[in-house]
């Protein structure tokens, strides 16, 4: 499906869902440091997306989308743990462009693919402003954490590492 389908997807939803949103944009960027300083907000406000594989056993295998707070990392064992897996790791590019329905550095924090389960760090449903791409390089989005856990209904577990020091 290409980009512009999730976007004008999500534009949809959120109108749909009455969410009040704010639409930034900015030169062609998907790297999340350098695009919330282009959106002018801190690193810790922007919902990073990972597209990761998570092995249960030998035979089962599920794609799990990780949002967490710009500003830190996915904890791939707090992930194992707690799809209680063998083993939880990144999604080749393929896969993750394909399940989330964008380009690498523009993947939403929402699912649209029943594949692709969606679990979201405390901390990004806990922020007054959220920001990210959507599932454009040269768009982004702000809407409250609250609106976005209405909205998305991910599964929220604390999936995100330490912050930086």
């Amino acid at each position: 499906m290409p980009d512009h389908d999730t976007y004008q997807r999500l534009i949809s939803l959120l109108d749909d869902s009455r969410v009040d949103y704010k639409l930034i944009d900015h030169v062609p960027e998907g790297a999340t440091d350098t695009v919330s300083t282009l959106r002018g907000h801190p690193v810790s406000e922007a919902a990073k997306c990972i597209v990761l594989r998570v092995k249960v056993d030998r035979r089962t295998t599920r794609h799990v989308l990780a949002v967490v707070p710009g500003d830190r990392r996915v904890d791939l064992d707090a992930v194992r743990t707690l799809f209680a897996a063998r083993y939880a790791g990144f999604s080749d590019a393929e896969t993750a462009e394909r399940l989330a329905r964008a380009v690498p550095g523009s993947v939403l924090p929402f699912s649209f693919d029943p594949d692709l389960e969606l679990v979201a760090d405390p901390e990004v449903v806990a922020r007054a402003h959220l920001y990210f791409n959507a599932a454009r390089l040269d768009r982004s989005l702000r809407i409250s954490g609250a609106d976005y856990a209405r909205v998305a209904r991910p599964r929220v577990a604390p999936i995100a590492g330490p912050a930086p020091a």
